[in-house]
Formats: structure tokens, sequence, C-alpha cells
């Protein structure tokens, strides 16, 4: 269990987190809200990429923690495998590779990502995520980029892995967190300062 606060954060003069409180179990938990309404600057809070003006947060410390952001952040000149492994060592090539067919990329051995299109590259960043084995993990607007088909594969692949994990998942479609078994919702930016996730 994440519990989170009072939290506040301000950029100059605008307040984009004010007085927000919430609880997230083991499990996935969809944080919704309108564009601008703080969902991301939450999601680095809680990952410890920026700091809170205000609040405290508790169940964090010494957690092993994952993302999926909202931009790739992939290693271009390395492989799909070779960037699960940078992130997390203790992956095997062979489960890197098991990873990646669950996930539709087959017969990429030793192609940079570079070359890869936006969905491939998606694809890569999820896997990475989840293979860290993390005890929390962050996923904002995971499924960007990706078809139909794609998203079902991703999704799966994350139920799977992410088993037991503390999971919060921003999406704009709530269809992508109901394809992830979201238990909970958090509602963010709508004139509230948080709900809580059923425990």
């Amino acid at each position: 269990m994440i519990e989170i606060r009072h939290l506040e954060k301000r950029f100059g003069d605008r307040a984009v987190l004010k007085d927000f409180s919430a609880r997230l179990p083991a499990g996935v938990t969809a944080l919704r809200g309108p564009s601008g309404s703080g969902k991301s600057t939450l999601i680095h809070i809680l990952l410890g990429l920026i700091q809170p003006d205000a609040g405290e947060i508790s169940g964090l410390a010494g957690k092993r923690l994952s993302a999926v952001f909202q931009e790739d952040r992939l290693l271009e000149a390395q492989d799909a495998a070779g960037n699960l492994r940078f992130a997390n060592p203790e992956v095997s090539l062979e489960e890197a590779e098991r990873a990646l067919r669950a996930l539709g990329i087959e017969e990429v051995r030793g192609k940079p990502v570079r070359e890869f299109s936006g969905g491939m590259k998606r694809r890569v960043a999820i896997a990475r995520a989840a293979l860290h084995r993390a005890d929390f993990v962050a996923l904002d607007e995971p499924f960007t980029g990706l078809d139909a088909e794609a998203m079902e594969k991703a999704a799966a692949f994350l139920r799977e892995t992410l088993r037991g994990a503390v999971v919060l998942c921003a999406a704009h479609d709530a269809r992508e967190t109901d394809l992830l078994g979201a238990a909970g919702e958090i509602r963010i930016g709508e004139g509230e300062s948080g709900r809580r996730a059923p425990e």
C-alpha cells in the first residue's frame, strides 16, 4: 500500500497539485483527469524525479520502481533485448526474447531500435518497465501509438508480468485501464483533492 497525504506542487503561480491525498493498494489503479491536471506531475513525484512542495508519501521507501513514460526513452543504438537487459541486467537473453515475442516484436535481434516503428518502440518501453521486477510501476499513457491488437497483447503481458505490484496507470481512455484489470480509480484536477482507490 502506498499512501499519499496532502500533496502540493506548484510551478510558478500555478498550483498543479493542491492538498492531494490517495491510497494505492496492490493491483492496478486508474489515474484520470483532464489534460494538464497533474497526472504526469504526480507520477514524477512518486518516482522521485521531482520533489513536492508539501505533503508526504509512505510505502515507497526501499522499493524498486519502474515506469512507462509518455516518451519511450530508449537507447536508440541498442537492439530491443539490449534495452531490456540494460535496465535490468538480471534479465536473460531468453527471457527478453520471450517478452518481445509476447508483445508481437519478432525477428529483430541485432536491429537497433532507431529503425523500429513508433509502435514497436512503445512495446519495447513496456517490456523494459515490466521486466524491471518493480514493486511500484507507473504507466503514463502506456498504449500510445498501439493499434487494438497490439494494445490487447501489451495489456495481457502487463497483467501477467506485474501481478502483485502496485500499478498506477494514467490513461485518457477508460478502455485501456479496463484491459489492465484496474480495480480502483483516482480522479485528479476536477475540483477534488483526490479519491481513495478501493482497498
